[in-house]
């Protein structure tokens, strides 16, 4: 790929001759690897002209260039990056070393410290992935969305997306989901009570910027969601961890004085389990009585395989005490980083307002096409297709967790696409998962999901949302091998056959 002329710039006030700077210049590109071997730099005529200099000017620094083997010139075709520079760079010994700048004095690093650093990102090059929050590409209907996309980039389309939405949504997404989306678990919401945000990791970024101040008290589940936790650290909020049992967040444990209580009621973060309609009610009458907010992470409702699901928070709450937060990133796939907020008008409007200080809004491309995929009959399909493939995965891996002695650790949970395994007396799950790697086989250990993470090394999680059904009894098989192996004989001997 030729080098294009706006490469290279010359400062016509510096004192320097201008050939000269245009050799250093050229050089430190070199040197620095951004010019490589080969590649063709514009002609001395192009050159000139971009630069506003004579084109003996640049004809003379080529001209230098060429004669220490920077450069090459070729008869009819022009100057390129000498092939030989890189063997000449290896060569050559290092620059003095020059001392660096003192990052560490000016940034805390709180943000990095928070960070997880169990996930592994090269998940599609394991045979048996059970990895939670990762897409089967072979469930999505990649037609359906590409031309949802190209829609959107019609011509009468395309000029509106153009422009900026400066703090506004998209009128038809926001609106499919008032219509269609939020109905479905009990909620009637207004305009002026959504909000789209980037997935619903940046949700719950907005929403703790809003409500709590730094010092301020916030109840969480325990375990919970690694990513919330993340936030709310970064927050500098006061954690208070609320341990939960089979039935979700016990209400009557929330300390006083909070500001806000962090709960996955339909579907507990990790454990699967649902926190039944008399609890629900008891947490948003101590809401009222407190004076808390509480924010409702509804991940994963679509994918409930005991009868309906049970109304969210949200629909039951007639304080308007209920943040609610939703995402698509399940429902269609996790790239298309979409999800919303439904509140209080006069929280959406200061959630708003900081999300336009911060990135405006989400691509505008990105909400049309989601708003075509949605009116179009396209999220129904998808959703019933992934339900119907969830379930057949549930069924074998229920079959082959029975078959190979693993234990459930929450084995009333009968929603999401994962579960929570507990490992025998004494096993570490972070030393499960490194050992299973080298097996071809991924799932989290426990330790990430608790505030105290020693508290996690009896469990860890199995999902099934990256994995074909054919291929989980073998991955199972491992896990129990490696069980065995680690445990001393903790789980029944093998099955035969």
């Amino acid at each position: 790929m030729p080098i294009p002329p706006d490469a290279f710039f010359l400062d016509h006030a510096a004192g320097l001759p201008l050939q000269v700077q245009l050799r250093r210049q050229i050089i430190a590109a070199v040197t620095a690897g951004r010019f490589r071997a080969g590649e063709k730099l514009p002609s001395t005529r192009a050159l000139a002209r971009h630069l506003g200099v004579a084109r003996v000017t640049v004809a003379q620094a080529f001209a230098e260039l060429v004669s220490t083997d920077y450069l090459a010139s070729r008869d009819r075709s022009g100057h390129y990056i000498s092939d030989s520079i890189e063997r000449r760079l290896e060569a050559e010994p290092p620059a003095p070393d020059t001392p660096r700048f003192d990052w560490d004095s000016q940034i805390e690093g709180r943000f990095v410290r928070a960070q997880r650093t169990d996930r592994e990102r090269d998940w599609r090059g394991f045979a048996y992935p059970f990895v939670y929050g990762q897409a089967d590409p072979a469930l999505v209907d990649h037609a359906a969305w590409r031309d949802c996309a190209m829609r959107a980039l019609g011509r009468r389309e395309f000029d509106s997306l153009t422009g900026d939405l400066y703090d506004a949504d998209d009128p038809e997404l926001v609106d499919h989901i008032a219509r269609q989306i939020l109905p479905r678990r009990g909620i009637s919401a207004g305009r002026d009570e959504i909000l789209l945000t980037l997935g619903a990791q940046n949700a719950l970024w907005l929403v703790a910027q809003v409500l709590l101040r730094p010092g301020a008290s916030c109840a969480v589940e325990d375990p919970s969601y690694p990513g919330q936790r993340e936030i709310l650290l970064a927050s500098r909020a006061r954690i208070l961890p609320v341990p939960v049992d089979a039935r979700g967040l016990p209400p009557d444990a929330i300390p006083p004085g909070v500001a806000a209580v962090f709960t996955t009621a339909s579907h507990q973060c990790p454990t699967n389990s649902t926190m039944p309609l008399a609890r629900r009610k008891e947490l948003l009458a101590r809401a009222q009585a407190q004076g808390f907010a509480v924010v409702e992470d509804d991940y994963e409702f679509e994918m409930s395989f005991a009868g309906a699901p049970s109304p969210a928070l949200k629909a039951i709450d007639r304080a308007g005490a209920v943040i609610y937060i939703g995402s698509f990133s399940k429902s269609v796939f996790p790239g298309v980083r979409l999800g919303y907020v439904v509140a209080d008008p006069r929280v959406i409007a200061e959630a708003r307002a900081l999300r336009g200080m911060v990135l405006r809004h989400p691509p505008g491309h990105m909400q049309r096409t989601l708003a075509h995929f949605l009116s179009l009959g396209h999220y129904d399909a998808q959703a019933n297709r992934m339900r119907r493939a969830y379930a057949r995965r549930r069924e074998v891996m229920l079959a082959a967790i029975a078959r190979e002695g693993l234990r459930l650790a929450s084995p009333e949970a009968t929603g999401g696409s994962s579960f929570w395994l507990a490992t025998p007396e004494g096993v570490d799950s972070s030393a499960l998962a490194t050992r299973l790697k080298a097996r071809g086989v991924l799932i989290e250990g426990g330790a990430a999901f608790f505030a105290q993470p020693v508290r996690g090394r009896g469990f860890f999680r199995l999902a099934y949302s990256s994995i074909s059904a054919e291929r989980i009894p073998e991955g199972i098989r491992r896990i129990a091998e490696a069980l065995r192996e680690q445990g001393q004989d903790a789980l029944p001997p093998a099955p035969e056959g």
